[in-house]
């Protein structure tokens, strides 16, 4: 196959599963396992209403605990699959598989997965790729390992050749790359025929280095989502009504300027003082439906709102997130979507 045969799919497009990980007492997740595994079983009820679930287990325990949980709150455990795998943490985002499409089965691209950075130790998630690959997980797939640290919740794309990403994020991890090079490289890899780079957004909390997904998505090839901020008394305002601009001059392959849909602010979300990083952006397509990072705020119906208009069709689900921030991610964080066939 030739570089040119491969293609990045959508989030939209069909899947045949969603990639997570179970917290456990090993994980970041130790000091509030309780709450966090409620918002587990909300997203793992919610995802398997509409497509399969692939849970990765630490060991045999944790899986036996996961089922048994599951199972109680009544999640149709048919479309529930546990693979056993090391991993150090559960942001799936940024340590699962990247899927192309290659002709009739697809490419894994298999980045270097450094803890956004070197801030956290993640060996065994490095690794997760490589080992599910070898399991067997995937059918009809190549695995291509990329030395080059790239994570998934700094990326999007519109399935069309058109790539979304921030300056922040790329440029801290490669200081020692320029725009251009690193355009060049992330269109050859993933399939890109452009490259659109936002300078400004990024979330106070948010130890990623501002990644998009965070901040401004597709929903469309010609429409995009972000994460907007109209409280100016809000350390966010100025970065954010910047990146509303920036979003405001992007054009699409033809020209066009893009829709956009303008996410509610929710009110701060504090922890001993700490401000986390709530943003309504961080939503996962599924087939069917978009699932959304709800935050017990007043805002969270206008936010669903918003995606129903920009998702015209599919059944906005809303899961209560709050726990997730805690440690500076959200849903579309902790999950990866698997693009239709590349399961076996």
């Amino acid at each position: 196959m030739t570089e040119s045969s491969a293609r990045f799919p959508a989030e939209w497009e069909p899947q045949s599963a969603i990639l997570l990980a179970w917290p456990n007492a090993d994980t970041d997740w130790a000091d509030r396992l309780g709450e966090v595994e409620e918002t587990y079983i909300a997203l793992v009820a919610a995802i398997t209403r509409f497509q399969p679930a692939i849970v990765c287990v630490a060991d045999a325990d944790v899986e036996a605990y996961a089922r048994a949980r599951l199972s109680s709150a009544r999640v149709d455990m048919e479309r529930v699959r546990f693979v056993e795998v090391p991993y150090d943490d559960t942001w799936l985002r940024d340590s699962g598989p990247i899927s192309l499409r290659e002709g009739d089965g697809f490419r894994l691209l298999d980045f270097r997965f450094t803890g956004w950075g070197g801030k956290f130790d993640a060996s065994q998630d490095d690794r997760l790729v490589e080992r599910l690959h070898e399991m067997g997980i995937f059918s009809k797939s190549s695995r291509q390992s990329i030395d080059f640290a790239l994570e998934g919740g700094a990326i999007e794309t519109d399935g069309a050749g058109t790539l979304l990403t921030t300056w922040t994020c790329l440029g801290e991890r490669h200081p020692g790359a320029s725009r251009d090079e690193l355009a060049a490289q992330l269109a050859g890899w993933l399939a890109q025929e452009r490259v659109l780079w936002l300078e400004h957004g990024a979330l106070e909390g948010d130890d990623t280095d501002a990644h998009v997904d965070t901040l401004a998505r597709f929903a469309a090839p010609d429409a995009i989502v972000y994460q907007a901020c109209n409280d100016p008394s809000d350390s966010h305002y100025e970065g954010l009504q910047a990146m509303a601009a920036e979003l405001a001059a992007l054009r699409t392959a033809q020209g066009q300027p893009y829709r956009l849909f303008a996410l509610p602010w929710p009110a701060p979300v504090l922890d001993d003082g700490r401000r986390l990083a709530a943003s309504y952006a961080n939503f996962l397509i599924v087939n069917g439906a978009v699932l959304m990072p709800a935050y017990g705020d007043p805002a969270d119906p206008a936010a669903a709102a918003v995606l129903q208009q920009a998702f015209p069709g599919r059944e906005i689900v809303q899961v209560p997130c709050r726990p997730l921030i805690w440690q500076n991610g959200s849903l579309h964080c902790v999950t990866m979507q698997l693009p239709a066939g590349l399961v076996a």
